[in-house]
Parts: structure tokens; C-alpha cells; sequence
């Protein structure tokens, strides 16, 4: 089994793992319900919005009670041996349902569906339709034919889907942030990944409905967008007539001028593509948030090149220092593989020494765990006992775990505008939010009328490795 832990926020989980997405909004208007769980990256919660859209035009609506569905889907995720152990136990679960609700169905989507469509329909017979990535419009034919008795698939990949004119509906929303995706598939062919063979080949989706999106989030009250993709940094997208590019940087641009109130994030970057101009951009504009998810995932030069990262260490710390000269108060986060094949006493040192000299704020950490049809499967042995690929893990918790603590005293005494999210999950005195680096902020409700959407400025008393603490010393109408 392959083990992850994160450094995460305790008031605000990045890396939610099964949500129960529902959006109770005007659901007493379907007489057909589906019910979905969510899996994985932040680009699978995205894509829930964008199914939960197309149901909805097909006349179903959501619900968070399994009891009440017609439809059950599964959006899952195929990175890590554990989540699609956990993706069966469910499907397990959901198929006794069936027992009290004959008519149920149950649908696998996403990376998983596309990965292990005949081993699902046909082995294991635990659903009724499995649905791809870039198979999501045809979810309501798919649906009619599993209606009759028909194993219902689709897994196409495509070279042009980007969903670019649905209007996701924003799912057991907070109202504030939102998740816009602005593209789709991947081109690194990392070895230990299946994502480029599960998404498929990168294609970028055109910036005015994107700026339109977020024009239309920040008019509904939404002050924070988060700009997804597998690799955010090589979005370029060519004007069909022109032929004018619109690269990363300039897209960032346009989003930032929606309204200097919309907060702006995106991720994930790789190292090797993200350019002088998208930090300059970062810093041009203030509510373009200072932080970066820049995954490193291994410190030593001979592991990357097996691990088909493109750069070395050296090339890496200096893609660190490039960010600390340009924006001195960013904050960087990364992913982290231990006991990648091969991979020696020393060359894990190397990873400890390199989070040493990136600082990280948090950190996504898991032990190796070969995927089938990767490029590491079929190149390398993964001969890494996991008694030592645990024991290497825990060796970077502990490092990481030290700097997260030490970068979260360090803002003790400091003040930081706060977007608020909502209240604590620990007491309703409090509101909880983040700062601009991506950092949990909890603080007395008193002594201002805040309420959610709203920017507050906090100085900061205390501190824990993943919460900073303090005071509302005023409120903020413009970041």
C-alpha cells in the first residue's frame, strides 16, 4: 500500500480525499438524483463541477443522502495505489445499495475509469457505466444505455475537449473561493506518472471564457480563483485567426484586472516551465497571491533524470533562489517521493538537503509505489524495500515538519491581509482564512462585523506548524 502524508493546514485541507459534493440549490426541482464523491487533485473536484452542470441539464439533480439517489459516481483518481484501493472498498459499499434500490446505477469517472475500464465493467462487476476525463458530455447517452442493461463506457481521449462553455455548478461551495480550470492533459511524461496516459496530451483552454468565468465568480461573490491544470505554466493559447499567443503570464495578467478584490492562485507549476515573466506578474500585482507549489520530488540529479524531470538539483535550487529574488515573500510548497527505484542512502540525503535549502512552507510526501503502465514500470525495478522507503518517508515528515514550524513562528509579530472563508472549524467564535502565501489564519470574531468574502488585516501572536494566530487590527476593502 502506498502511504502519503502532507504538512496540511488544519483548518483548511488542500488535499481533500472523498468529498461528498452536492449542491443542495433548487434540488427539489429534479425527480432524479445523483450522488458523487470526489478523489484526488484539485482538477477532479473541478471536474465534478463540470458533470454536476451536465446532469443538471439532463434533468438530474444533486444530493448528499445516498439513499435518495438514482445515480452514484465515483470521480477517482488513479496517482496512488491507495486511492484506488479505497475507490473499491466504496464501489463494494455502493453495489449493496443496489440490493434495496434495483434501478441504482453506479458510474466510475476520471483517471481510474480510463485507466481500468475492463477490469471494472467486466471482472469485478461493480458499475454501470465508466466515464473518462474528456468523455463527460456523453454522461447522459451513457446514462440512458446503463438504464436498459447495457454496460455503458466511454473513455476517449481528445485532443480539444476543455469543457470551455459549461458553467461549472460550484459544488457544496463556501461562496468565496473557486476552483477554474484553464487546461487539460499533460505533456511531462514523468516515469513515475500515469496522468499523461489517463488525460492525455495538453491543450489549453481559450482566455476569454476563462476571464469571463472569473468575471462571473466575482459578481456572484466569489473573491478567490484558483487556475488549474496538471502544469499551469506551459498554458499557450494561439489566437485562431492572428495566430497571437497568450502565454501563462499574460493569462495570470487578465485574471488579476478582473477586479483587484479577486484573489488569484493557481496550480501546480513545474519547475521547467515556470518563467521570469509569470513571477514578475506575481509581482506586479498584489492580489496575485504569493505562493507557489513548486513539486521537487527528488533532490539528487541521477533520480530526477529516472524520474524524467527535465532539470537537475542545481537547476532547481536556482529556480528557488530566482523566486526569492523576485517575490522575497512567496511562499513554497512542494511533493516529495521517497524511495524512488534505485534510489541510495545517499541520493535520499540529497532530498533532505535540498527541502533544507527550498525552506518549504508544507509539503505532499508519499513513498514510491509503482503504477502500472507507467514508464517506471516498464524501465525499472522498484527495488526499494518498503521497510526503508517508510523509514526514509518519515526521515523527510520530521524535516518538513520542522520547517513548517519554523516558517510559521517566523510570522509571529507580522500583519497579513486575510480573505475570510468562513468560521473555524473549531469554535464559531472564530473566523478562519489564509494569506496571501497560502497560510491558515484563525482570529477572534470581536471587535469587527466581518463576515465571509471579506479581507481583514491580522497581526499575527502565535503560531503552530500549520495555523497562524491572531487579531483582527482592521478591515480591508481592496487588497
Amino acid at each position: 500500500m502506498n502511504t502519503a502524508i502532507s504538512t496540511l493546514h488544519k483548518e483548511h485541507d488542500e488535499a481533500r480525499q472523498g468529498e461528498v459534493y452536492g449542491s443542495l440549490e433548487n434540488s427539489n426541482n429534479y425527480t432524479r438524483k445523483f450522488y458523487i464523491e470526489s478523489y484526488g487533485c484539485q482538477m477532479n473536484f473541478s471536474d465534478s463541477e463540470i458533470v454536476a452542470s451536465i446532469l443538471n441539464g439532463a434533468g438530474l439533480g444533486a444530493t448528499r443522502q445516498l439513499e435518495e439517489a438514482d445515480l452514484v459516481l465515483l470521480n477517482t483518481c488513479s496517482i496512488r495505489e491507495k486511492a484506488e484501493q479505497t475507490i473499491r472498498k466504496r464501489l463494494t459499499e455502493f453495489s449493496k445499495q443496489k440490493k434495496s434500490n434495483p434501478g441504482l446505477l453506479i458510474g466510475v469517472l476520471g483517471c481510474m475509469a480510463e485507466r481500468l475500464k475492463a477490469k471494472l465493467l467486466e471482472e469485478e462487476k461493480l458499475v454501470d457505466l465508466v466515464v473518462g476525463p474528456d468523455a463527460y458530455r456523453s454522461l447522459p447517452y451513457l446514462i440512458e444505455e446503463a438504464s436498459g442493461g447495457q454496460k455503458a463506457v466511454n473513455v476517449l481521449l481528445s485532443r480539444e475537449e476543455t469543457y470551455s462553455d459549461i458553467s461549472p455548478v460550484r459544488l457544496d461551495s463556501n461562496g468565496v473561493t473557486a476552483f477554474l480550470s484553464i487546461m487539460r492533459g499533460c505533456n511531462n511524461m514523468c516515469s513515475f506518472c500515469v496522468v499523461p496516459f489517463t488525460r492525455g496530451r495538453e491543450r489549453s483552454r481559450d482566455p476569454f471564457s476563462i476571464e469571463a468565468e472569473a468575471r462571473d465568480l466575482f459578481e456572484k461573490g466569489y473573491r478567490e480563483v484558483t487556475l488549474l491544470g496538471q502544469n499551469v505554466d506551459s498554458y499557450r493559447w494561439y489566437h485562431p485567426e492572428t495566430g497571437i499567443a497568450v502565454s501563462f503570464a499574460d493569462l495570470l495578467e487578465k485574471i488579476a484586472l478582473v477586479n483587484p478584490s479577486l484573489r488569484v492562485r493557481f496550480s501546480t507549476s513545474h519547475p521547467k516551465d515556470i518563467t521570469d515573466d509569470v513571477l514578475f506578474t506575481m509581482a506586479k500585482y498584489d492580489n496575485i497571491c504569493k505562493y507557489i507549489h513548486l513539486p521537487v520530488q527528488s533532490g539528487n540529479t541521477r533520480i530526477l533524470q529516472l524520474m524524467n524531470r527535465t532539470y537537475t538539483r542545481e537547476w532547481y535550487m536556482s529556480k528557488v533562489d530566482r523566486i526569492r529574488e523576485i517575490i522575497p515573500d512567496c511562499g513554497i510548497s512542494s511533493d516529495i517521493i521517497a524511495g524512488f527505484c534505485s534510489e541510495t542512502e545517499e541520493e535520499h540525503q540529497d532530498t533532505l538537503s535540498i527541502m533544507e535549502y527550498s525552506r518549504y512552507d508544507m509539503s505532499y510526501m508519499f513513498f514510491y509505489s509503482e503504477r502500472p503502465g507507467t514508464l517506471a514500470s516498464k524501465r525499472y525495478e522498484d527495488d526499494i524495500p518498503e521497510a526503508v522507503k517508510k523509514r526514509r518517508l518519515q526521515e523527510i515528515v520530521e524535516v518538513q515538519n520542522r520547517l513548517s514550524k519554523e516558517s510559521y513562528l517566523q510570522d509571529i509579530g507580522k500583519k497579513f491581509q486575510v480573505l475570510i472563508e468562513g468560521e473555524s472549524k473549531r469554535s464559531d467564535l472564530q473566523w478562519m482564512g489564509r494569506n496571501s502565501q497560502n497560510k491558515v489564519v484563525v482570529f477572534p470574531k470581536e471587535g469587527f462585523s466581518f463576515k465571509k468574502g471579506d479581507y481583514a488585516m491580522v497581526e499575527i501572536h502565535e503560531a503552530t506548524q500549520a495555523t497562524l494566530i491572531g487579531n483582527a487590527v482592521a478591515s480591508v476593502g481592496v487588497i
